[in-house]
């Protein structure tokens, strides 16, 4: 069944392009006028069957690299989407960050790490609009204090058959099925693609058709604060995409934001991070913070699932390296990144090793979530979870001399980069 679905989808995308170059109509016109014809993409179990559901390692990058390839959006030079690397790369690329919370009012003690992996990874609505226009796209930011307002701008675009970007509150939104303690504090953008009745359809780098009704949509847009009710759409009629331009500046930019002194920010928070893990005279050195031994387990699962997403995006980077190789034809260092990479998933190691039960719990509630299981089994898997993190009382992991490996890792790298820039 996936794999008839799959291709009725792209079969409607393609009877799309094909009237839109013999009538000169625009995508939202074209693919109603295909969709009134009644054409064989009707196997698909979703109402609104052309969109296609393409995952993703990111979710800033995912949900714009999604909504463009169900646009139809396609690289002049490959005539294929462009990559959710290829994003990466032009919005700049990779970025750095650490910083070390100290929760006590929470059901459980807990010391979570942050850790950030990509530019402007703490100004989302900076790097969505550099991002966009760098695309030549016509991409606009929506944001409104009133609930009213924003439903309205939802639905607006959403009645042109066009998806929307909403920046959301996880917990509030409910369809990972976080714990109640986890409301308000945010989450990655995700695509909203179609409004059938009270229900709107989602694409979270979904693997299957997500729904959640209109009123938990919308309080979830209204839950946090800072990006309270942010939207961005695009326009499809107004692309002007010349993407040799954009990865050169995608490149210049990542040169630039990797070589700053900010150790928040940039390649020293790795350097920060290593040190921290020994530093015993600052009050947020773990020696101190760990000193007895509570929030040990928090750490271990922060570190396992934060390294996993570094490892990742390095990947992600060394791909979207390949491709500039190819369009540019010079050799950019793939293969240094990739080491990055590997780097990072030592470190993954020694937070929770192959075969610990707590990592054995993420990786098990992560594939519920992913797979669509009721609310109670996962519910189930989470307290198990919770439990097992809670009850974690031992020493820090032993991570400095792998986080100093993986800084000078991504230092080489960089030099690399700058040299072929």
């Amino acid at each position: 069944m996936e794999d008839t679905i799959t291709t009725a989808r792209k079969h409607l995308k393609q009877l799309v392009r094909d009237r839109m170059r013999k009538t000169g109509e625009r995508y939202t016109v074209a693919r109603r006028h295909v969709v009134a014809a009644g054409s064989s993409w009707s196997s698909s179990p979703s109402p609104n069957s052309s969109w296609e559901l393409r995952g993703g390692v990111h979710g800033d990058t995912a949900a714009l690299a999604n909504v463009l390839a169900n646009l139809g959006v396609v690289a002049p030079h490959t005539g294929e989407p462009l990559t959710e690397a290829m994003v990466l790369g032009v919005g700049g690329g990779l970025g750095a960050g650490y910083i070390l919370w100290e929760f006590d009012t929470l059901p459980f003690r807990a010391r979570v790490l942050t850790l950030g992996f990509r530019r402007l990874w703490q100004y989302p609505d900076r790097w969505v609009r550099g991002t966009a226009e760098r695309l030549g796209l016509h991409a606009e930011v929506h944001e409104t204090g009133g609930a009213k307002g924003a439903a309205a701008a939802l639905d607006a675009q959403l009645d042109q058959g066009l998806p929307a970007i909403a920046w959301i509150d996880t917990e509030t939104l409910g369809h990972r099925f976080e714990p109640a303690w986890r409301s308000g504090y945010g989450g990655e953008p995700l695509v909203v693609y179609e409004r059938d009745g009270d229900e709107y359809a989602i694409d979270d780098r979904s693997a299957a058709r997500i729904t959640v009704p209109a009123e938990r949509l919308a309080a979830a847009r209204a839950r946090v604060g800072s990006y309270r009710h942010r939207l961005v759409t695009i326009d499809p009629d107004r692309i002007d995409l010349d993407l040799v331009p954009a990865v050169e500046e995608g490149l210049r930019l990542q040169v630039e934001h990797l070589g700053e002194t900010s150790d928040s920010f940039s390649l020293p928070a790795w350097r920060k991070w290593a040190r921290m893990t020994t530093d015993t005279r600052n009050r947020k050195g773990w020696p101190t913070v760990f000193a007895d031994g509570h929030g040990v387990g928090s750490l271990r699962a922060s570190i396992y699932t934060g390294a996993a997403h570094g490892a990742h995006l390095r990947g992600l980077y060394a791909d979207f390296l390949d491709e500039a190789t190819e369009l540019l034809g010079r050799d950019l260092g793939a293969d240094a990144w990739r080491s990055a990479a590997d780097a990072w998933d030592r470190i993954v190691d020694a937070a929770l090793p192959p075969g610990d039960e707590l990592r054995t719990l993420i990786d098990r509630t992560d594939e519920l979530v992913a797979g669509g299981a009721d609310a109670s089994e996962v519910a189930s898997a989470r307290w198990a979870l919770q439990r097992v993190r809670d009850d974690t009382a031992d020493e820090p992991p032993a991570v400095g001399e792998l986080v100093t490996a993986m800084h000078e890792a991504e230092v080489a790298a960089l030099a690399r980069l700058r040299s072929a820039v």
